[in-house]
């Protein structure tokens, strides 16, 4: 049993963690089109998950996919190039990012975009990660504005 499971919070190092693997799994995915559950499990199997929030891991690899067609149509206008022209490495992280960005209101958007750039600079082209931050810095406008403006009074 994952350590994160349940109601407890998930440490942000168990959460980088399960989004450090869900980009490589979705990646897998794009590439090759396997089952996502026969991925997960060789996830699971492949790889030391003690310390990863299994369950957020299970939500982005599912979710992304899932929510794929709205995923692109809420980021291709905010892109400087078609689509078709993205590497997979920056597609998986566009998507993970939008998919928090928009399905997972619990995380600040500040950290949505953090971790999607730490992203890019692990597995990404040299400035992919500057690519990525201004995508997600303009999908955050238009997503999170009530929590970019912040509390009135």
């Amino acid at each position: 049993m994952s350590r994160t499971s349940g109601n407890q919070k998930a440490s942000p190092a168990a959460r980088r963690k399960a989004r450090r693997f869900a980009v490589q799994a979705l990646y897998q995915w794009q590439l090759a089109g396997s089952d996502l559950s026969q991925i997960e499990a060789e996830f699971r199997t492949d790889n030391d998950m003690s310390k990863v929030d299994m369950e957020y891991f299970h939500d982005i690899l599912h979710g992304v996919p899932r929510e794929k067609t709205i995923l692109d149509e809420k980021v291709t206008p905010l892109l400087d190039r078609r689509m078709d022209e993205m590497t997979p490495v920056e597609l998986s992280i566009v998507r993970l990012g939008a998919f928090e960005m928009i399905h997972r209101i619990d995380v600040p958007y500040k950290v949505v975009i953090n971790e999607a750039v730490e992203l890019a600079k692990t597995f990404g082209a040299t400035d992919g990660h500057k690519f990525i931050n201004g995508v997600l810095d303009k999908l955050a406008q238009r997503e999170r504005s009530v929590e970019i403006r912040g509390p009135k009074g």
